[in-house]
């Protein structure tokens, strides 16, 4: 079984089972319509067992819009996802929906932050000066990993490709047809869980306060929602102005989707999550373990 020259198999077992490697290796690859929702989410849930469950709601939802367009692919209605700015579009729409997300988590915390409500003289101060606040964060959601997750399920890609074009026409009718698509997004849902785990429980080990821990993950949360949400949202506008700004591919030796041919896709992921997210991650942990060294 080849998982990068894929080709009908002969029967629903074996398309079944090859949907299903394929998503995970869909979910191990740096794949920007996964990974930087995943991390957001489940960093700033700040604990293994939410962190699970929000990738499991992400991974669940992007499950679901799999088999649809695996059933339509079947009718060969699916075409006009391989269209360019069906991408973009998604990107512009994912982007809005995560700075939307960061602004929820940030609301009343950190000096780069936002009021939604009631301003408060004594919080704006405190935040002005740089100091640790309260612990009013606004949690990650599943519902917003849910729509999350529906929503960026529409990208195409290579993974993409192969479900619309040889895995769900090759099924023998319209009844199973919606099956690669559906298990496809279950083998993405087996890695992005145990990846949600175990951002998750990455703020417990910083060996500092609970309570500052907790504002590191979801700061770290809501910073990566926000800039990537702008960065994705950008990709997009400039894709639908004019394609061939962001139609560059740099061909790897790596026979491995997504990571043999580089786009715009991959880079988008490397610099959310390790541009943003990750670096704002070790920034604030280094900061704030001077302070609590000083005290």
């Amino acid at each position: 079984m080849d998982l990068f020259n894929v080709h009908a198999q002969s029967s629903v077992l074996m398309t079944i089972i090859l949907a299903y490697l394929l998503g995970v290796v869909h979910g191990i690859t740096p794949d920007e319509h996964t990974w930087p929702i995943t991390f957001s989410y489940s960093i700033g849930s700040y604990s293994a067992k939410k962190g699970f469950f929000i990738g499991l709601a992400f991974s669940l939802a992007f499950s679901v819009q799999r088999a649809i367009a695996s059933e339509l692919a079947y009718f060969s209605l699916i075409s006009f996802m391989s269209k360019p700015y069906v991408d973009y579009i998604v990107y512009a729409v994912v982007g809005v929906a995560m700075v939307l997300g960061g602004l929820y988590i940030f609301n009343f915390n950190d000096v780069f932050h936002i009021h939604l409500g009631k301003i408060d003289n004594i919080h704006h101060k405190e935040a002005l000066s740089g100091k640790f606040i309260d612990l009013r964060h606004k949690k990650t959601t599943y519902k917003m990993a849910i729509i999350h997750g529906f929503i960026a399920g529409w990208g195409f890609g290579a993974f993409a490709l192969i479900l619309y074009t040889i895995l769900a026409p090759s099924m023998p009718n319209v009844y199973v047809a919606w099956l690669p698509g559906f298990v496809f997004g279950l083998g993405t849902t087996t890695v992005q869980i145990l990846a949600g785990a175990l951002f998750g429980i990455l703020g417990k080990r910083l060996n500092l306060p609970e309570s500052v821990s907790q504002h590191i993950a979801r700061l770290t949360a809501a910073r990566t929602l926000i800039l990537g949400g702008v960065l994705f949202s950008l990709s997009g506008i400039l894709g639908l102005i004019d394609p061939k700004l962001l139609s560059f591919n740099i061909v790897t030796p790596i026979k491995v989707h997504n990571l043999h041919n580089l786009n715009i896709g991959f880079f988008l992921v490397i610099v959310v999550v390790l541009g943003i997210g990750i670096t704002t991650f070790l920034v604030e942990t280094i900061k704030y373990r001077k302070i609590y060294k000083t005290i």
